[in-house]
């Protein structure tokens, strides 16, 4: 049966709130929501009801995130405030999250908003639990008993000489030992032989030459489990007078799972690194060598593998394709999807020489293939080096642009319809061809360089890119392509890297 769950979103479009409630209710949810805009709005329903989640839009007309997340501080009400966002950077989501927010999403990916919302909830029961916890231990100090009787570690006391004296109910979920089993038992009796006589790995050791010098250092080390089992644990050790007697408090902690994610996670990372390589290696080396146009093109993903995606086309009657396309999202999924559209267009290039067909038929595949939550935005520019002439379809990308001699835009080169991967049976039509003349630009990025943020929050935007362009117009290609990544660090003063960056610049000679 679907949870209950009563979310209070702050947001100014109906669609964006409809979409959010619909992916929650995907995830196994039963959401009862009221959307607020405004600071007496929202204020308001933090009065009148309980809420489990707060979803905030980071900008609205008269609101914000930053300022809804002061009003629920002060109201003293511990609700996981998770941030869904189109447009804030890196920077700005990290001062969001440093001022008490607990995670933030991109609208353009919502894959991890019901796993944020799980994790929050049981977040909040944790903090919950903790508070009442801490409650009771101010009541009275035998309440410590109930938290060690309570406590998810293992919590052992011990005398000088390494006796067990008292174990709380979790030994027997570590160590499958009844608590009373292991009373008047000496700790090594928790370790196999091996690592018991073993100095780097011995508890004793811990507990006799740590416990009084270096008090809740961790230590990791091996514990065995009744059945034989051998396990990975981590302990800490503290000491305290009783009855002018000193013990040692030893709390146990099974890690064997973590250490298993850890390997794993090793292994993934391996895994990205080879991704990574084989990715840089689907990119060409080398730009096409034609007399008439000077060209060249750059991707820098912003995880180990990208969504992003630049490639040169070698087309029917000598023509040159340029293609910058964008794949939503970053990572290992959105690269897949990346190798698998440039394949399509590859081998579609090869049998005809209309972009608008090529596109057609690339799209008709991808749409069977990337699913509802995916797409492809993709500007294909047909180079003719006979003539010196330009056609183009654009999916859904951001406008390229033609520069003249002087440096000013010329044509601005606009969608010419919608994302690859969404209909199947959409059809791309190629625009009539534009007459080129020498010194003329062409500039094709994603949409990494315009919403790329400086620590002051401000986008490097589209005017920047033209301005570099414009002052290095001179220069060859390549020189541009690195002046544009260059100017593009300077803003962001090396802040780390949001999105994938890709462009390509053709020059005409």
């Amino acid at each position: 049966m679907s949870k209950p769950l009563r979310v209070l979103l702050l947001e100014d479009s109906e669609f964006d709130a409809q979409l959010l409630v619909s992916l929650l209710k995907k995830g196994g949810y039963d959401p009862h929501y009221i959307r607020v805009e405004t600071a007496e709005q929202f204020t308001s329903a933090l009065q009148n009801e309980r809420w489990d989640v707060i979803l905030a839009d980071y900008n609205l007309p008269q609101f914000s995130a930053p300022a809804a997340l002061a009003l629920l501080q002060q109201s003293g009400l511990d609700v996981p405030f998770i941030i869904v966002s189109g447009g804030i950077g890196e920077n700005t989501a990290v001062a969001a999250m440093k001022a008490g927010a607990h995670d933030y999403l991109m609208k353009g990916n919502l894959a991890r908003l019901v796993p944020a919302v799980d994790r929050e909830l049981r977040e909040a029961d944790n903090r919950a639990g903790k508070k009442r916890t801490a409650d009771a231990l101010r009541q009275s100090e035998l309440r410590y008993r109930t938290l060690w009787e309570t406590a998810t570690d293992a919590v052992l006391l011990l005398d000088t000489n390494c006796l067990i004296q008292f174990a709380n109910p979790a030994v027997e979920n570590v160590f499958g030992h009844k608590p009373s089993e292991l009373v008047g038992q000496h700790i090594s009796v928790l370790q196999p032989r091996e690592a018991g006589e073993d100095p780097a790995l011995s508890l004793e050791r811990c507990v006799l030459h740590e416990a009084e010098r270096k008090q809740g250092q961790l230590s990791e080390t091996l514990g065995r489990h009744k059945d034989g089992r051998e396990l990975q644990i981590e302990a800490s050790f503290s000491n305290m007078e009783f009855e002018s007697r000193i013990w040692f408090v030893c709390f146990i902690r099974d890690i064997t799972s973590r250490k298993q994610t850890e390997q794993e996670l090793r292994a993934n990372q391996e895994q990205f690194r080879v991704a990574a390589e084989i990715q840089q290696h689907l990119f060409p080396k080398t730009a096409p060598n034609t007399v008439a146009f000077d060209i060249s093109g750059r991707s820098r993903p912003a995880d180990a593998t990208g969504g992003d995606y630049f490639d040169y086309l070698p087309m029917k009657d000598g023509c040159i394709g340029l293609v910058v396309g964008d794949v939503t999202g970053h990572g290992v999924g959105p690269a897949l999807i990346m190798a698998e559209t440039r394949a399509y267009l590859r081998i579609l290039s090869r049998g005809s020489a209309d972009p608008g067909a090529i596109l057609s038929h690339a799209n008709q595949v991808l749409a069977n293939d990337v699913g509802a939550e995916r797409f492809v935005t993709l500007a294909l520019l047909q180079l003719d080096p006979n003539d010196r002439c330009l056609r183009y379809v654009n999916a859904g990308h951001s406008p390229a642009y033609l520069l003249s001699a002087d440096g000013n835009v010329r044509a601005l080169l606009k969608r010419t319809g919608p994302p690859l991967g969404i209909q199947p049976s959409t059809q791309y039509e190629c625009t009539e061809a534009i007459k080129l003349h020498p010194g003329e630009l062409v500039v094709i990025t994603t949409d990494g360089f315009e919403e790329a943020v400086a620590p002051d929050d401000s986008f490097f935007g589209a005017e920047r890119v033209l301005d570099v362009v414009k002052r290095n117009r001179d220069r060859s290609a390549e020189e541009i392509i690195d002046a544009l990544y260059e100017a593009l660090s300077e803003f962001t003063e090396d802040l780390p890297q949001a999105d994938d960056l890709t462009a390509i610049v053709a020059k005409v000679n």
